[in-house]
């Protein structure tokens, strides 16, 4: 017999593992994933932000942070030993970030190789090491990992290079890992917002005349608010995406 509709959406008894938790989108996405039914794993650089921990807690289900430095390829290698020892996570979602904006020629290394660790190694890393553990698990629905790129991995937008590589690399390895993974049980996705009101734009908001232009592009006639991501996310991490 065919899961229920209500099933589908469900993610009782899943345990999901977060990076970018603790504000904007990905605090919003985990909360979500929460009120679906998930114990949430939240990756963090530290233990001082509690504030999606007790939402989560308030629902009713059960929140871990895991400290890790997501820009250090080493603090990220160790980070997996650390969630297995005490989780069997089933759900990833990817949706750590950082920016910088510098004109093009003038973009400084030490910049763009923090970004391009951070927003895109970060990713792949977590993805192959946790994804590795989802292909063990029992079938045939694995594991759900959800990638949040951006309008930037198809647009390159203006002074964030590294950015845009980055969110292009985002979406391409979404791809690449869904050809080989679909057909074993683990659903690969991205997700990739527009403009956004967070932190991480407030320089563009900011600019009156940039934030004007932008506004003028969106169909909706609004920025984007991190309320908008919770259906999506609870519907690629569950079975209502299979």
């Amino acid at each position: 017999m065919a899961p229920s509709l209500p099933a589908l959406f469900s993610l009782e008894g899943r345990t999901a593992v977060v990076t970018g938790g603790t504000r904007g989108i990905g605090a919003h996405m985990a909360i979500s994933l929460a009120e679906a039914g998930a114990d949430i794993v939240l990756i963090q650089r530290d233990e001082s932000n509690t504030t999606t921990k007790t939402a989560i807690e308030a629902l009713g289900r059960t929140a871990t942070i895991i400290t890790c430095d997501l820009s250090s390829a080493s603090s990220v290698a160790a980070v997996t030993p650390k969630i297995l020892a005490s989780h069997d996570p089933s759900i990833l979602l990817n949706c750590a970030g950082i920016q910088r904006r510098h004109p093009a020629a003038l973009f400084p290394d030490a910049d763009w190789d923090l970004v391009l660790q951070t927003n895109l190694s970060t990713v792949f890393t977590l993805c192959r090491d946790i994804g590795t553990h989802m292909l063990t698990r029992p079938g045939p629905q694995r594991g759900n990992i959800i990638n949040i790129a951006s309008l930037l991995s198809f647009q390159g937008g203006l002074t964030v290079p590294a950015y845009a590589a980055a969110k292009g690399g985002v979406a391409q390895l979404t791809k690449a890992l869904s050809n080989e993974w679909a057909g074993k049980g683990v659903n690969v996705n991205a997700v990739a917002p527009g403009y956004i009101a967070t932190e991480m734009n407030d320089a563009l908001i900011a600019d009156e005349a940039r934030a004007a232009s932008i506004l003028a592009r969106i169909p909706a006639g609004r920025w984007g608010k991190p309320e908008d991501f919770g259906g999506v996310v609870v519907w690629l991490a569950g079975g209502a995406s299979a």
